[in-house]
Order: structure tokens, then sequence, then C-alpha cells
């Protein structure tokens, strides 16, 4: 079953609840590593610059360099200039219990090709909805591709929206995600769960 029809099976409810239910920023702590200021590592190989990511990003979802950069202010902030980004598209849907899945082409700095990325999520919490959605997933610290294919919890406190694009925060590993989703891409409610990337499309979202 490709995305497109699974997206088709999902209905498109509580979206404008989304955008009211938005957490605030969270409080810049700098307690852990790669959050809260930028990695060493990128001194070593080589980065995304600010205006690269900026361009992407508003191509991707369509929207001004303006609404982009603002999205993009608190990231490049707290995390730095990325290796690399997934640019795909996703459907979820929940009632207490929900599912994500998701694909995309991961690119990193100076590679001569992408790579075809899967990924899938349970999530647990008051969480209502369906949506189908695109995302922008930047990635930082990754030194090995073969670290992004495993499960990526969330870092507590990190969702916000701003312009339009939802922003949050994954790791494992060292590894940090910033999954970017725009606006219809949210679900109402507070959920908690994971996000496993995979080089094969699973079903199975456990």
């Amino acid at each position: 079953m490709s995305l497109a029809r699974l997206a088709a099976l999902i209905s498109p409810v509580a979206l404008l609840a989304a955008c009211a239910t938005q957490s605030p920023p969270p409080e810049r702590t700098g307690a852990e590593p790669g959050y809260g200021q930028p990695s060493a590592y990128q001194d070593d190989i080589d980065t995304y610059s600010r205006e690269e990511i900026v361009e992407a990003t508003a191509d991707f979802f369509g929207v001004t360099a303006e609404a982009a950069a603002s999205a993009l202010e608190r990231v490049f902030s707290d995390l730095g200039r990325p290796v690399g980004y997934i640019a795909g598209e996703e459907v979820a849907a929940a009632a207490g219990v929900g599912l994500r899945y998701g694909e995309g082409y991961l690119t990193l700095k100076g590679a001569e090709e992408s790579q075809k990325v899967y990924w899938t999520g349970p999530s647990v919490g008051f969480d209502a909805g369906g949506n189908a959605s695109r995302v922008f997933t930047l990635v930082y610290d990754l030194r090995d591709t073969d670290r992004l294919y495993q499960r990526f919890p969330g870092v507590e406190g990190s969702a916000y929206f701003v312009a339009g694009l939802g922003v949050t925060y994954q790791r494992a590993d060292d590894v940090t995600l910033a999954p970017i989703r725009s606006g219809v891409g949210l679900r109402a409610g507070a959920n908690v769960g994971y996000v496993a990337y995979s080089r094969r499309r699973n079903w199975i979202p456990f």
C-alpha cells in the first residue's frame, strides 16, 4: 500500500486544533550534549550552511525564505549546521494510540547520491486525529549512515511551532534529528513515542 493510498483512508480532523495546542519553545539548558549548543563535530566534516538549508526548506514546503528562516532560527541556535537532511512525506493517525509511516531520501553534504529511507513509529497520549504531511528532517552528527537505522525517541519539551511549521527534536546515540512538518502535518493533543528509521518499508511500527 502506498503512502498516498494510506493517506486517503485517514480523515484529516483536528488540524486547526493542532495549531492551537502547540507547546511553547523550551528553555535552553545546554545540559544535554548536542542540545543547546552546536556540536564540535561540525568542524571536522562538511555541513550545510544556514543559507543552503533555508533555501531548501522554503522550496520544499513552498513557503517564503523569511518564513523558513524564522522556523530554522531556533534549530541553528540549538544544534548548529546539519550534515544532511531527509526530505519526504508521511501519514499519521491516532485515537489515544497513534501510528506514523513515512518515506523520503537522505541527502548528506558532499555525497554523490541520496539514499531512500523509511520510518515508522507508535505514540501514546491525549491524541486524536489524522494527517498527511511533508517532512523535512535536519540530520546532525551522523558519522556513519548505519547509525540512522534505529529508534529515535523524542526529546522532552523540544516541540515548538513557528511560521506555520512544527519542529521537534529526536536523539539516539549522539545522533540528533530535527523533523520539520507543515501545519497540516500536526496532530492535536500531546503524545510520546519514538520513530524507527529503516532501509526497507516496515508496516509493523513496534
